[in-house]
């Protein structure tokens, strides 16, 4: 009897070896997706987009290792990564229905999702309410509750979507906005294609294109002279250029950058710019100034976490880390900066509050300041622009260089 019993397990064995080892060889090609096509460019083949700065840093696995295990230490955290609190203390905030004027109010959602208000705008950045940041119910727990529920965030006008990975684009969520709000949601090229699935509309633009928001709706003006970065146009509530970073895209793997990933500079009638960096890495470390061209930014929100995919990492490809959020915020020239991207989901190797500390360290070692973490749903206000201290300018090897201390070694 043991002995069929044994012969059983065996065969069931491998059986399951052999369906896995089909569907790891077929499935992923049922899972490509085509989301655009167009003319080359140069940061496009005809087929997928690519970084133009250098695509290296971003092909490999974080951390180095096989799919497989990148994915499994995903899911488990087995990998000797500190721990994080099961949960955190989050007392959601209920913000106003409106701001009014060049008054400008701040609260931060989670994650890379932020309220914006001001001119009687409502503006969200990278909405997402999932409790996984994955597929199909699976991937890293949220830790810390949305900083504003969803049922108390006010009628949202106009939504920026960075790129298609599930901890930025929640399908569920955008569905529950468009079918409450119907807000115009501008993107970049390809995501529009992943958002209308929900039954949602975006406008996805390249780099460079922008659009316009009036009282009559949203408007691609790309190819319009009002959109010259010194004209305005009366009617105009905002203007929306998309903007260059340094990361990738994918839904199922095979998938990869079939959609394009940006940052996004948001100018309003007075008081500053807006820049919302998405998810990005260093890269050429150029494209700040490429945003900061479009007028003087009041208001940045730059990613400081998910950068230590191994002990004593500084940054990945397609993640910066505090050290070079820092340089991020000098380069841009921004007023005052949110530090996002940290303290929600556990999508790397560092401790759970390693970025905000060692933000405040790279800030010290710049000279500059303005670039601060705050707390989940505590609204805050951002002053009008005005020109912030210069600091002293830093490459990243400086930066590093500056960094290389034992508290900053201590912290895991």
């Amino acid at each position: 009897m043991t002995a069929r019993i044994t012969r059983i397990a065996a065969a069931i064995l491998v059986l399951l070896i052999v369906v896995t080892g089909l569907a790891v060889t077929i499935v992923p090609r049922f899972l490509d997706r085509l989301y655009y096509e167009g003319p080359a460019t140069d940061h496009y083949d005809g087929a997928r987009f690519f970084n133009p700065d250098n695509d290296r840093d971003t092909q490999g696995l974080p951390g180095g290792g096989s799919r497989g295990g990148f994915l499994w230490r995903q899911l488990t955290g087995r990998d000797g990564r500190p721990v994080w609190p099961a949960g955190v203390p989050v007392a959601p905030s209920k913000p106003a229905a409106r701001v009014d004027g060049e008054r400008m109010v701040v609260t931060w959602i989670g994650h890379a999702t932020v309220l914006i208000q001001t001119q009687g705008l409502n503006i969200l950045t990278d909405p997402v309410y999932a409790e996984r940041a994955g597929p199909l119910g699976f991937g890293p727990a949220r830790v810390a509750a949305p900083g504003v529920r969803f049922g108390d965030l006010p009628k949202i006008d106009l939504v920026l979507l960075s790129h298609n990975h599930y901890d930025h684009l929640d399908k569920a969520t955008l569905q529950r906005l468009w079918r409450r709000d119907t807000p115009a949601i501008i993107t970049s090229l390809g995501n529009d294609s992943v958002v209308g699935q929900t039954g949602a509309k975006a406008l996805g633009l390249d780099w460079g294109g922008s659009a316009t928001l009036t009282a009559a709706g949203l408007k691609d003006t790309s190819r319009d002279i009002r959109c010259d970065p010194d004209s305005w146009c009366p009617g105009d509530r905002a203007q929306v250029f998309v903007t260059r970073n340094h990361h990738w895209g994918s839904r199922w793997f095979t998938d990869r950058n079939r959609a394009l990933w940006s940052s996004f500079v948001v100018r309003l009638p007075s008081g500053g710019n807006l820049f919302f960096a998405g998810d990005t890495g260093f890269g050429d470390g150029l494209w700040p100034a490429e945003a900061a061209a479009y007028g003087p930014i009041r208001f940045a929100m730059i990613p400081i976490g998910a950068f230590r995919f191994q002990p004593g990492q500084m940054s990945s490809g397609s993640h910066v880390g505090p050290a070079e959020a820092a340089l991020i915020h000098q380069r841009l020239g921004a007023a005052r900066s949110l530090a996002i991207h940290w303290g929600t989901f556990r999508l790397s190797y560092e401790g759970y509050d390693t970025p905000p500390k060692m933000l405040a360290a790279a800030m010290r070692c710049t000279g500059g300041s303005g670039f601060t973490a705050e707390r989940l749903g505590v609204p805050f206000e951002v002053a009008p622009y005005a020109t912030p201290a210069a600091g002293k300018p830093m490459t990243p090897p400086e930066m590093m260089r500056c960094l290389d201390t034992p508290e900053m070694k201590a912290l895991p």
